[in-house]
């Protein structure tokens, strides 16, 4: 009797009141998206460019103004495949991701370059999907995390393309390498258990003025290679040389390959916070 008198009140209401049914309909819709598939960031001959520098792009059909991220899959720069993640549908942002060449068909250079190609097509043509060029972030899970940073870091990767790293609105890089990454020590005979910094290494081009920046990794004692030990040591250098915007997360718990679920609501709610 309640449920149906409950009812029966609501359908009375919007009887007798048919413009509040169409307010509230009105001011209920949220945002829809749609995904735009296969298309080319990079306008080369090359048969590799063609068939891999591809990116699919979602985006909100019926409201500008979003933020957008880029996404960067991993598979150690040799392996993977772009895919728009789950937990970052539906849930008020755009999405870009992003596939490139990989070793050993290339070097770890050109996978780094692609991934600058990518951003800097996504902060130039990001208005057209209803975006804001000065709302992208980047983000990626290992591989993708890696190739984060360095584009974010090393402003000659995207100058390249005519883009200052620092409009990037911020960097998200999920249990990504901070030291040289493992694929390019291997492609110079040097051991994965042996670590070194130099121009291939993100660690190399720690700056006080980057965009927002913030480290996810697994826990500690799961992660690989000591994985967490390098974001951890990253985030004390970005100190070090007053970056004042820079923030390290462990999940506890979580290994390398578990810990990008959990870490995505933790990159929304860094982009709500820098997209203000």
């Amino acid at each position: 009797m309640v449920r149906f008198h409950f009812a029966f009140l609501i359908t009375a209401s919007l009887f007798l009141n048919p413009g509040w049914s169409q307010d509230k309909t009105a001011a209920s819709v949220g945002p829809t998206y749609q995904t735009r598939l296969d298309v080319a960031y990079r306008s080369e001959s090359n048969p590799l460019i063609q068939q891999k520098c591809r990116l699919d792009v979602y985006h909100c059909d019926n409201k500008t103004g979003l933020s957008t991220v880029v996404w960067f899959h991993g598979g150690g720069l040799t392996g993977g495949k772009r895919e728009i993640p789950k937990r970052l549908q539906d849930c008020g942002v755009n999405v870009v991701a992003a596939s490139y060449r990989l070793s050993p068909d290339v070097t770890v250079g050109d996978c780094i370059d692609d991934a600058a190609a990518a951003v800097a097509w996504t902060i130039n043509h990001i208005a057209d999907f209803g975006g804001v060029p000065s709302k992208v972030f980047v983000s990626g899970h290992s591989a993708g995390g890696y190739l984060t940073s360095m584009i974010g870091l090393d402003k000659t990767r995207l100058q390249k393309y005519g883009v200052d790293a620092d409009s990037i609105a911020g960097l998200i890089p999920f249990s990504g390498h901070t030291i040289t990454h493992f694929t390019e020590r291997k492609s110079r005979g040097i051991d994965g258990k042996q670590p070194i910094v130099d121009e291939m290494a993100p660690l190399f081009y720690v700056r006080k003025d980057c965009p927002p920046i913030l480290f996810i990794t697994g826990d500690r004692e799961l992660e690989m290679l000591g994985r967490y030990e390098e974001n951890a040591y990253m985030w004390r250098m970005m100190q070090v040389v007053g970056h004042d915007d820079a923030e390290l997360m462990e999940l506890d718990g979580y290994n390398h390959g578990q810990m990008a679920d959990p870490a995505f609501p933790l990159l929304l709610r860094f982009i709500e916070k820098h997209s203000k």
